[in-house]
């Protein structure tokens, strides 16, 4: 069979103009966040070690370990909230729909018996507070009048509750069962995040006022404020106590976090600030924060994690990214197989390291979606849904010297000849068209509908599969192309076609999730009754020794074929990726690595008998 060896996770899901959440467990040292409908568990000693649980039926927004760290509490758009064991294969003990709309936020109780959880009520109830295992409600939770964006649990008895939200408005609640006591109104726009330090004495909100202010815990009246002296000069969107209480982060639009030291009398004064490290565009906004142990972690609006050491703040941070979206494609380069280079529906390319995971990021000045990419030994060949063609370099981060060209027509697959790398196949509608360099040759027009196109390594053959079903062998001389057969078995549009690495076959794979290995030289079919997904064939790759042909599909599986038996001695890696296996390829001999809608990157270890 086949074992998952490692994970290279997708980043948190994050939204302009708001704060996401992460969260983490002190004592096993791990965050969570949301991307999608999955929770992702991450280890900040080890960040391989990814954990995923997908059971939610909406995209999900918040999730929470429960004070001993045994329960995780997840909610998402829908206003559910499961509660699912963090061991036993992430056993459900409930689920419960606790608004109508949206939620924002959640917080447990510090006994682990109440949780408390906020959002958009759809012109019910904002805010309700329920026990953990019968779903009750304990408490009223009256006075805010738009969306609540956070809330918080007070860590030590006599407990209390704190929500902020759109009304501009910080409102405090006590109990069991909880009523309203008092709200306060010196915000002067959304109030984004309110949390308790941990010894339960003080608590802070802050705003898209870029203010952020200091409450008595256990009274709720105002303390002080944070010095606007060296403070933030953008939307405030999350705030972190430090585990003593005497220390908060915050992190701002304005792209720097900010360490805050936090005085008996409730006054804060900037200690430190942490700039941010891209570009300095959009996506370098911070949106979210965490301080947990040591650990001082960051969240972008790009997806980028920065964990920095508390004790020591000039310390160059560690840095965790990746994708945000569908990972569309998967390559690996042929002269270092240990580098795997995806792409993803919103145009970032990331290069991996097998054993390492992220190394970085290739950036383009407008990066357009991309649909498929294909990589030789100095470039990386896009397309997406613009017309154009780009070749992006892999040294440095490519945005300068990244070059396009249009083709004029939606390129439908792009396969590059790999003896002689200028020369490319685009399959368009109508036809396909010859790149030499960036040089586009007129488009030769074929008798069908074109779905997808391979050519030989050493670009003197051309195989064209169309929406018929049927595979077109041309002999290629220049810009011409010379039918030598037509090749019929296929019952759907073809997906996707591949030369094995020594030329002898080649596999082909339709949207009537049928594979099919070929002999190059007598067009006979070499394995045939590849039938085995339950929807289209998405992706498919060869093993480096020409063995082993793996299909990924619709259907959220891989599926390991021997060309030298028969089909049905076939190895499945169910579930590899939510919602579908996008792509697909070997690093080497028994090492395959795939990629899908979950944004996530896996590598999967082939046990041979």
């Amino acid at each position: 069979m086949a074992k998952l060896v490692e994970t290279y996770a997708c980043v948190p899901s994050t939204e302009r103009g708001r704060g996401i959440l992460i969260s983490g467990d002190p004592k096993s040292n791990s965050i969570l966040y949301c991307n999608g409908r999955s929770v992702l568990i991450r280890y900040l000693d080890r960040p391989l070690d990814v954990a995923v649980y997908g059971e939610h039926g909406y995209p999900v927004t918040v999730a929470r370990y429960s004070p001993n760290g045994e329960w995780i509490a997840s909610g998402d758009v829908a206003g559910n909230v499961r509660i699912w064991g963090t061991h036993n294969e992430f056993v459900l003990k409930n689920e419960f729909r606790v608004l109508s709309g949206k939620i924002h936020d959640l917080q447990w109780s510090p006994d682990g018996l109440r949780i408390v959880a906020c959002g958009d009520g759809k012109g019910k109830s904002l805010v309700r507070a329920f026990m953990w295992d019968s779903g009750s409600t304990v408490g009223e939770f009256d006075g805010h009048s738009r969306q609540v964006l956070s809330c918080a649990f007070k860590p030590t008895r006599p407990y209390r509750i704190v929500t902020c939200g759109e009304d501009f408005l910080v409102n405090f609640y006590e109990g069991p069962p909880f009523k309203f006591k008092q709200s306060h109104r010196e915000h002067t726009n959304f109030v984004n995040c309110v949390r308790f330090a941990p010894d339960g004495t003080k608590c802070i909100t802050v705003s898209s006022d870029k203010k952020g202010l200091i409450f008595d815990g256990k009274t709720g009246e105002i303390m002080g404020e944070l010095s606007s002296e060296d403070g933030h000069q953008g939307t405030i969107y999350a705030v972190s106590w430090s585990p003593d209480s005497k220390k908060i982060v915050t992190v701002s639009a304005d792209k720097t976090a900010k360490v805050w030291e936090i005085s008996e009398d409730g006054k804060g004064q900037v200690v430190k600030t942490l700039g941010s490290s891209g570009s300095g565009g959009v996506n370098d906004m911070l949106v979210s924060c965490l301080w947990q142990n040591d650990s001082i972690i960051t969240v972008s609006l790009g997806g980028t994690i920065c964990i920095y050491s508390a004790t020591d703040l000039d310390k160059e941070p560690t840095y965790l990214s990746g994708h945000m979206k569908n990972v569309t494609t998967l390559t690996v380069l042929k002269s270092n197989q240990k580098m795997i280079i995806s792409g993803s529906y919103d145009g970032v390319i990331v290069k991996w390291i097998q054993g390492v995971g992220y190394n970085s990021r290739l950036e383009r000045k407008d990066p357009t979606q991309i649909k498929a990419l294909a990589a030789v030994e100095e470039h990386v060949f896009t397309f997406g849904f613009d017309n154009k063609v780009w070749r992006v370099p892999l040294q440095g981060d490519g945005s300068e010297s990244a070059e396009h060209v249009d083709i004029g027509s939606q390129p439908k697959d792009l396969s590059l000849s790999i003896n002689s790398p200028d020369m490319a196949l685009v399959a368009i509608d109508t036809g396909v068209v010859f790149l030499k360099g960036l040089e586009v040759s007129p488009p030769v027009n074929l008798s069908f509908t074109v779905s997808a196109c391979a050519i030989s390594p050493d670009g003197s053959e051309a195989i064209v599969g169309g929406e018929d079903g049927k595979l077109h062998m041309y002999s290629v001389s220049g810009n011409t192309l010379t039918e030598t057969g037509v090749l019929e078995k296929h019952r759907g549009a073809i997906t996707v076609i591949k030369y094995s690495p020594d030329v002898s076959m080649f596999a082909s794979a339709d949207k009537n999730r049928e594979a099919v290995v070929w002999d190059r030289t007598s067009k006979e079919v070499k394995l045939n009754n590849m039938l085995f997904h339950t929807a289209r064939i998405n992706c498919l790759a060869w093993s480096p020794d020409n063995v082993m042909v793996a299909t990924g599909s619709l259907d959220t599986c891989v599926i390991i074929y021997e060309v030298g038996k028969p089909a049905s001695s076939r190895k499945t890696i169910k579930n590899a990726h939510l919602g579908g296996v996008y792509g697909l390829a070997f690093t080497d001999p028994c090492t395959v690595v795939s990629s899908g809608d979950d944004a996530s990157v896996r590598v999967w270890k082939v046990e041979t008998e």
